[in-house]
């Protein structure tokens, strides 16, 4: 008899630390496992604007899945695009585009998230993301690509586009986005004779009334301040309203000339937890404490794309979408799948939040670790130490800590490494929101493969 077949969706931090346990804790014989990937590294999500920055190198924050001792997993390059839990498959697009069903017996959806947009004018062909380590390296090609266009040009209407920056999104990503590239803005000017450094504006804007709300009152105004004191011009209360190649306009009426325009405001679940046809909270995944969804045979999720209740908090509440969050619940997850296979019971997973960090680059930093507010050089202490620490091989931490001694010393470099092409990729381009199928084309997809089996 053929053993158990577990598929996992997903090389985030849910899934890759839900593999990992798997690896460890089951037998050889006692299951197959198979990641569905498009890459076969974990991306290490919250250093993405220090790479965008040009502070950390790219393969810094991507860590091999194939350098464990334990890996025995089989990985699909591809992305699952439908799932049909009655005939217990999935659908996969390879890279190479070619699509495939996958049958499984036990399913692990850990598709994180993408970035959330809206019905705005341009947005999709005009703005620029920071949810991938594709479109970190992009964003930073383009910023240094402006700066040397603008030293170029003659025309003095040219160059005050070039140089205006506007970054959407008030959290974690935006604020850290807008402040490390700042940072590599300021620098680099010096590099440009021809250029005047107070034409270059960076703007962030959110339509909420606060700057990361999370944090509380002090430490949001404390960021706030680091942000005006490098001359970031920080707008709340103030979204887009629409978004052209070459001007952005706001809700408020303003129109900015500006060839940048960076959007992080906020994530969604990934399109494919749609295709399930499942109850969901605010389009993520409604699972039960165990992380299994009720009603669907051997079918668990966890990370962005489920809704997880927090029962450390209580009154409904469910889990945010953090990485300290997610690797928790991929351990608990791979229990339970353990349990499950062994015909066990499952435990809820139960996690009190440690607090947040906001590394705002150079010395500038405010943290929440446990409660206990911190700014300036404490903070970023224990914002690099917790990010230092979560990566998962010792390899990406001396890659990591090399970067961050060599940036300390010898200060940024602006070298444009080719992403910039002729066509300017688009949010669509980098995360292929489009890719998914129907309910009914699932159906079709799967009819063969439940004849066969």
């Amino acid at each position: 008899m053929a053993p158990p077949r577990i598929l996992v969706v997903g090389a985030g931090f849910a899934g890759v630390e839900c593999v990992r346990r798997l690896e460890r804790r089951l037998a050889p014989g006692e299951a197959q496992i198979t990641l569905v990937t498009p890459f076969s590294y974990q991306l290490y999500l919250p250093l993405l604007p220090q790479v965008a920055s040009g502070v950390l190198t790219p393969q810094s924050v991507a860590v091999s899945l194939r350098r464990s001792r334990r890996h025995r997993t089989r990985i699909v390059p591809g992305g699952a695009i439908g799932v049909d839990t009655a005939a217990k498959v999935c659908v996969i697009r390879k890279i190479t585009d070619e699509i495939v069903n996958e049958p499984y017996d036990y399913i692990v959806l850990a598709a994180g998230s993408v970035t959330r947009t809206f019905d705005i004018p341009g947005l999709l062909d005009n703005a620029r993301g920071m949810k991938t380590l594709a479109e970190a390296a992009y964003v930073r090609d383009h910023v240094i690509a402006q700066l040397d266009l603008a030293d170029a040009s003659h025309d003095e209407a040219e160059r005050a586009s070039r140089l205006q920056f506007v970054v959407v999104g008030g959290g974690y990503a935006g604020t850290e986005t807008a402040a490390c590239l700042q940072r590599l803005t300021t620098s680099a000017v010096r590099h440009y004779p021809r250029l005047d450094a107070r034409l270059i504006k960076w703007h962030l804007i959110d339509i909420a009334p606060k700057l990361m709300p999370e944090l509380g009152d002090k430490l949001g105004q404390a960021a706030l301040e680091v942000l005006r004191k490098r001359n970031i011009e920080v707008s709340l209360g103030v979204s887009i309203a629409k978004a052209g190649p070459e001007e952005v306009t706001f809700t408020d009426g303003r129109v900015l000339p500006c060839r940048t325009l960076i959007w992080t405001a906020g994530v969604a679940a990934s399109p494919l937890i749609a295709t399930l046809g499942a109850e969901t909270v605010r389009g993520r995944l409604a699972v039960t404490p165990q992380l299994n969804l009720p009603g669907a045979d051997g079918v668990f999720s966890l990370g962005d794309a489920a809704a997880v209740p927090d029962l450390a908090k209580g009154d409904g509440a469910v889990c945010p979408p953090t990485a300290q969050h997610a690797m928790r619940q991929g351990r608990v997850l791979a229990d339970n799948l353990i349990a499950s296979l062994r015909h066990q019971p499952l435990r809820d997973y139960v996690h009190k939040d440690l607090g947040l960090v906001v590394d705002l680059g150079g010395k500038d930093a405010v943290s929440k670790p446990l409660g206990i507010e911190l700014r300036g050089l404490p903070a970023q202490a224990v914002a690099r130490g917790y990010h230092w620490s979560a990566l998962r091989t010792n390899v990406a931490k001396t890659r990591v800590m090399t970067n961050w001694m060599l940036n300390a010393v010898a200060g940024d470099d602006f070298v444009r490494t080719g992403f910039q092409s002729r066509k300017p990729a688009t949010l669509r381009d980098f995360e292929y929101t489009d890719a998914y199928l129907t309910p009914e084309q699932i159906k079709e997809h799967t009819a063969a493969t439940v004849i066969r089996h």
